[in-house]
């Protein structure tokens, strides 16, 4: 599987993955073990360069970091955390603007 591949699926499942944590039809951890199995799929890829491909892939990896330091259940309490990762998700959709402090890097081995 390519990274570009890797990446859009992965986009596609984290905004779901999301969303159904903000309505509340799927407990938080799930979106927790949706990130570490991700994680190890990465690492399965044998990736060495740290720079992302694309805007998305900067903004996948933002996301990513921001839910593996809080926890997804932080999505209920931390309103800044929401918002911040609600305006990621309407980048994804192609409904918003690159986030301005959107810091993602691939990680590496």
């Amino acid at each position: 599987m390519i990274i570009e591949q890797f990446i859009n699926e992965k986009i596609v499942q984290i905004g779901n993955y999301i969303s159904a944590v903000f309505e509340h039809t799927l407990h938080y951890t799930e979106l927790d073990f949706f990130i570490n199995q991700t994680m190890e799929e990465w690492t399965l890829l044998n990736v060495e360069d740290d720079t992302p491909g694309s805007a998305r892939e900067r903004v996948f990896w933002h996301v990513v970091h921001q839910l593996s330091l809080h926890g997804a259940q932080a999505l209920d309490n931390n309103l800044f955390l929401k918002s911040e990762i609600t305006t990621c998700l309407d980048f994804f959709d192609g409904l918003g603007s690159y986030p301005i402090d959107c810091i993602g890097w691939r990680p590496i081995p």
